[in-house]
């Protein structure tokens, strides 16, 4: 019987010290995904707090940009038919018989003097110490109503306004890049303006859900900060 108790004591002992391993190593597995855990939470938790803190700091940029923007250009605003939204900053210039003969991409001399008298001023705010380096680009946006002519189908007045619009934006781009001989403003525009052309793909709309074809014709100055999309 003694002899029987004994193999039975060998037989178990191992098999104990094989489930203290197997406890052991299922404790190092939950202790570590615990840590993974409260390290992704981390992780998650700092994102969330520099997304605020981004969203913020965009936030007091874009009320002070809006501040000094309507400072500098309130009074100009009506003369040359154009607006400043506080939501986007976007200077709209709403006249599109000011700005380019029909179906062309010329800039008209009003423009020219609209241009010569509003991008100087525009330039000293946008490198101004506080927002030159919350900038991320600058977009001239050009926009057509949704005809072209006679003869001419609405899918191919699209892409017939989708050019004309780029050519537009381009010939504006073209007019204030040689509109300073500095070689700092020159890379300054090169680093952030971009021309887009936008054809009829926002179109301004009438109260009675009609098509404005005047005001559908625009150029636009939009800023965005970093971290902001278009």
């Amino acid at each position: 019987m003694a002899i029987f108790d004994t193999e039975n004591e060998d037989y178990w002992i191992p098999l104990a010290d094989i489930m203290t391993g197997l406890m052991l190593i299922f404790l190092l597995v939950a202790v570590s995904y615990m840590i993974k855990v409260h390290q992704e939470e981390a992780a998650l938790r700092e994102k969330y707090l520099q997304g605020n803190v981004a969203i913020m700091n965009n936030l007091v940029t874009t009320n002070s940009l809006y501040k000094d923007l309507y400072n500098e250009f309130a009074a100009d605003l009506p003369l040359w038919q154009a607006t400043l939204e506080s939501e986007d900053l976007t200077i709209r210039f709403n006249a599109p018989g000011v700005l380019f003969d029909t179906g062309t991409a010329t800039l008209k001399p009003e423009f020219i003097q609209i241009l010569d008298d509003f991008f100087p001023r525009y330039l000293d705010i946008l490198q101004d110490s506080r927002y030159v380096n919350q900038i991320a680009e600058i977009r001239i946006d050009g926009y057509t109503s949704s005809i072209w002519g006679n003869g001419v189908d609405k899918d191919e007045a699209y892409f017939l306004n989708m050019q004309l619009s780029q050519q537009r934006t381009m010939s504006v781009l073209h007019y204030l890049y040689y509109l300073s001989t500095d070689p700092a403003t020159r890379q300054y525009l090169q680093e952030h303006f971009t021309a887009n052309g936008l054809s009829s793909s926002h179109l301004i709309i009438n109260e009675d859900g009609s098509e404005n074809f005047l005001k559908s014709q625009r150029v636009e100055f939009k800023i965005l900060l970093k971290g902001q999309s278009s």
